[in-house]
C-alpha cells in the first residue's frame, strides 16, 4: 500500500503519520515513512534522537545527482540507490527525509524538484512496502505518473470551516491528478457533533475519527489503548475497498 497524507496545516497529518507508522509496525509490516513536508517533523514524532537534514538540502547529493545546478541539468537522475543509503530505521519503520517539494515560478521547476519527483515516483512505483507518506496541502507536484502508485489519499480534517475547505480543495487537485481513493480522516474530535458536522458538509468519506487528547498534544503519538483502537480501524479501512460510513 502507498497511502499520501495531507491536510491543512496544525489539522495533525504528520501525528497520524506517526501513529499509522507505529500500528502498522507493531503489526509486522514493513513501514517506510517519507516526509515531505516543508517543515519536516516526523523524524521527531516517530521518537529518531537526531534532527535529519532533508535531501533536498544535501547540496553535494543534489550536484552528484543532476549535474551542476547552475548549468546541465539530468532529467531523469538516478534514485533507486537514495531510500536503501539515506533511509534512517527505529522501532521498525524506516524513514525518509525528503524536504518540500516547490512548484517553479513560470513554469520552471528548480532543479531539485526534478530529483524529489523522481525519487517520489521510484517510492510509489517501484517499493513494496508500506509506505506513508506525509505531504503538505498542495499536491499538484506529484504529478500524474507519481499518482498513479497512490493507493489512497487521507485528508485528515478537524472540526473547523478552514480545515472543510482545504479538505474539500485537496480532494479537487487529487482527483485531477489521478488519484481515485481518497478518504478524510476527522481528527481533535471533542463530541459526536462535531464528527456529524464534518461528514454533512465535507463530501469526503470520512473513514476514521480520533478524539481530542491532551495527552497527545503534549507527549506526541504514543497511543493508548483507545488511540490505538481508531488507528487500527482506519488502517483497516485503507485495505477495504469499500469502508462503511462511520457513526458519529
Amino acid at each position: 500500500m502507498k497511502v499520501a497524507i495531507s491536510g491543512k496545516g496544525g489539522v495533525g497529518k504528520t501525528t497520524l503519520c506517526a501513529l499509522l507508522a507505529r500500528e502498522a509496525a507493531s503489526q509486522g509490516k514493513r513501514v517506510f515513512a517519507v516526509d515531505a513536508d516543508p517543515n519536516p517533523t516526523l523524524a521527531l514524532m516517530l521518537g529518531f534522537p537526531e534532527e535529519i537534514t532533508p535531501l533536498v538540502e544535501l547540496q553535494e547529493l543534489m550536484e552528484e545527482r543532476l549535474g551542476s545546478l547552475e548549468g546541465f541539468l539530468r532529467l531523469n537522475p538516478k534514485v533507486d540507490d537514495i531510500p536503501e543509503r539515506f533511509a534512517v530505521e527505529r522501532d521498525g519503520i524506516k524513514l525518509l527525509v525528503m524536504g518540500p517539494i516547490r512548484q517553479g515560478g513560470g513554469g520552471c521547476a528548480c532543479p531539485q524538484n526534478t530529483f524529489l519527483k523522481s525519487l517520489l515516483q521510484h517510492l510509489m512505483l517501484e517499493r513494496d512496502e508500506l509506505i506513508l507518506l506525509d505531504f503538505e496541502a498542495g499536491l499538484e507536484p506529484l504529478g500524474r505518473a507519481t499518482a498513479q502508485g497512490v493507493d489512497a489519499l487521507l485528508i485528515v480534517v478537524e472540526p473547523d470551516g478552514a480545515s472543510i475547505v482545504t479538505a474539500r480543495r485537496i480532494s479537487t487537485l487529487a482527483q485531477q491528478i489521478g488519484i481515485r481513493r481518497i478518504f478524510a480522516v476527522a481528527n481533535k474530535i471533542r463530541e459526536p457533533g462535531e464528527l456529524r458536522a464534518i461528514q454533512e458538509n465535507l463530501g469526503i468519506a470520512v473513514i476514521g475519527a480520533l478524539p481530542y487528547s491532551e495527552r497527545l498534544r503534549i507527549t506526541g503519538p504514543t497511543a493508548d489503548a483507545e488511540m490505538r483502537h481508531h488507528v487500527q480501524a482506519i488502517l483497516e479501512s485503507i485495505e477495504h475497498p469499500h469502508p462503511q460510513p462511520l457513526s458519529p
